[in-house]
């Protein structure tokens, strides 16, 4: 082989190397904190998906400032307090244990509240597409509620519960640019249900979990104790009162709680 040749080829493929592994470090700097690990009020709540930071602020007051972590966005919307990468940032790899959708002809992945698409190098964090519907939400999220309804945030993103569907969609912010506090508590069933947080659940977030719960049991068996008289006949009333109750349970004790 022509030696001015071959020093070429050697050349490329040292710039080639040189690429990968910038890349591959870049990729590391993105993941390495997207699920949310990072917080910057250790006293904040909202930890987990069992847990709800207090609802404040207006819609694009407080994300957007770049903050410790190095290469992510400090997210203090609603006091959510978590760092994610910044949209358009590209990485190589998507984080084990993603989960993968596939919505209106194109495929996206989901991790730590972080959205990706296929990208020129491998992948790019984009906004999460209004309308997708997922069974769980991110890991960490913080409760809001507007009009009577609560919204569940993580990362500009806001997401709703679906009863028909009995999971999450992704949804437009809401029209409010002030969050309300939560409604009262919906009768259960006459008033014979007594429940018990046992996770340590906020009183946002049991005022959540209730509004969910009743309105999947409402829609199970076409029963709503909270109206005068039910649209029940008297007759039917027991029977529907005590498949109400047991429809409200067991959403109920699936989210953690004791019910008696």
């Amino acid at each position: 082989m022509d030696p001015t040749f071959k020093a070429h080829c050697d050349r490329q493929q040292r710039v080639k190397r040189l690429w990968v592994l910038l890349m591959s470090l870049s990729a590391f700097g993105l993941l390495g904190t997207s699920a949310g690990a990072a917080q910057s009020d250790p006293g904040h709540s909202g930890g987990t998906a069992g847990s709800h930071g207090s609802a404040g602020g207006a819609h694009g007051s407080a994300r957007g400032v770049t903050g410790a972590v190095r290469g992510q966005v400090f997210d203090n919307r609603y006091q959510h307090g978590y760092y994610y990468p910044p949209r358009g940032a590209a990485v190589r790899s998507l984080p084990s244990g993603y989960r993968p959708f596939f919505f209106r002809g194109r495929p996206y992945y989901f991790y730590g509240g972080v959205w990706y698409a296929p990208g020129p190098l491998g992948f790019v964090v984009v906004s999460a597409p209004v309308g997708l519907f997922l069974t769980v939400l991110p890991p960490y999220y913080t409760t809001v509620w507007f009009g009577g309804v609560p919204y569940y945030y993580a990362d500009d993103t806001y997401y709703e519960w679906e009863p028909d569907m009995n999971g999450y969609v992704v949804v437009t912010p809401p029209a409010d640019t002030q969050p309300g506090t939560p409604p009262a508590a919906p009768a259960l069933g006459g008033g014979d249900l007594y429940i018990y947080p046992k996770n340590g659940q906020s009183a946002t977030q049991q005022a959540a979990d209730r509004y969910e719960c009743h309105t999947w049991a409402k829609n199970q068996t076409d029963f709503d104790p909270s109206q005068p008289g039910a649209g029940t006949a008297s007759g039917q009333l027991a029977i529907k009162t005590a498949q109400y109750n047991r429809a409200m349970t067991a959403c109920l004790e699936a989210r953690g709680y004791s019910v008696d």
